[in-house]
């Protein structure tokens, strides 16, 4: 009556005690079998979407790849790099570089100086509300969007000829889309009208994050406004100026909607980028050899751009 249920178990094989053959019993796996249970259960649950990659977006570029070493008609041979010379040998395509460059320096420059003026300026205040609102408007619009109402402004007889016609500023009245650089800069500043929005949002967030000790720190210890902006607060907005700058540098690359309906690229082929190059090569001029090459030339110096810009920057923390 005495006996135990541990008592009661019978012997394991080969004479061992019940204890040792439950301790046997309940072992759990080995870690070389678990680790290997996990990784094919990961990599199941991955499967779909490296699959869908690959199939919509690798497949694309190595196809587009391909065919840019080939000429424009189906039965062409072999051409190597002959459709990567034309931005040597094109004026357009260097043209096209050129604006690209602008687009780039411009769709970083103005939002981000823009956004961060804006958003100091209203962080706190009894109107900010409806300022911010007013800002953050143009972002909910689309890029087609905006090209019609700059359009509406820009045009010969459009809005802003006729207020400088109207104040007495008939000198200063002109074709605002038809002459070289200055379609271009104007494309850009209608194109940071609405990108500045983001970046008014963005940095509202990095405000606010700030602890106000700190400023209430710098203040204590005689710092002026401007120093406070510059060593502390400048500082803490580093991250979310990261994402905005990294956000403007691929939309100023892959400019297209804003070009397109504004000018379609014209006059002649004055304000293309690398963008609507690609597109009037491939589907206007019916040359799809020249616009696979401007694609991956294109899709390069997006990669390389956004790289060394995201590796120097966490370098840059990381130090």
């Amino acid at each position: 009556m005495s006996t135990s249920l541990t008592d009661r178990r019978p012997p394991g094989p080969a004479g061992e005690p019940p204890s040792a053959t439950g301790a046997r019993r309940s072992a759990p796996p080995a870690p070389g079998r678990r680790n290997h249970r996990e990784r094919l259960m990961a990599g199941g649950f991955l499967a779909p979407a490296v699959l869908l990659v690959a199939l919509f977006l690798l497949a694309p570029f190595v196809w587009t790849v391909y065919r840019s070493f080939f000429g424009d008609s189906r039965t062409a041979p072999f051409s190597w790099f002959d459709n990567y010379t034309l931005f040597a040998s094109d004026p357009a395509l260097s043209r096209s570089v050129q604006n690209t460059l602008m687009w780039v320096v411009g769709t970083v420059a103005l939002p981000f100086v823009l956004g961060l003026g804006i958003a100091v300026m209203t962080n706190a205040g009894r109107f900010s509300r409806l300022a911010r609102l007013c800002v953050v408007l143009p972002y909910a619009l689309s890029g087609s969007a905006v090209a019609v109402v700059w359009n509406f402004m820009l045009t010969t007889d459009g809005a802003v000829n006729q207020i400088l016609t109207g104040v007495g500023l008939d000198s200063f009245a002109q074709g605002w889309l038809l002459t070289w650089p200055g379609n271009t800069v104007v494309m850009i500043c209608a194109n940071a009208w609405q990108a500045t929005g983001v970046a008014v949002i963005l940095f509202l967030v990095g405000l606010q994050s700030i602890p106000p000790e700190t400023l209430e720190a710098g203040a204590l210890d005689g710092a002026s406004s401007w120093q406070q902006f510059r060593h502390i607060v400048l500082p803490q907005l580093r991250p979310v100026s990261i994402i905005i700058i990294g956000m403007s540098l691929v939309n100023g690359l892959k400019s297209f909607d804003l070009i397109w309906v504004l000018t379609q690229g014209g006059p002649g082929r004055a304000t293309e980028t690398l963008a609507v190059s690609m597109y009037n090569e491939t589907f206007l001029e019916l040359r799809p050899g020249a616009g696979a090459a401007i694609a991956v030339v294109l899709t390069v110096i997006v990669l390389a751009a956004s790289w060394l810009y995201l590796r120097r920057q966490l370098d840059v923390k990381g130090g």
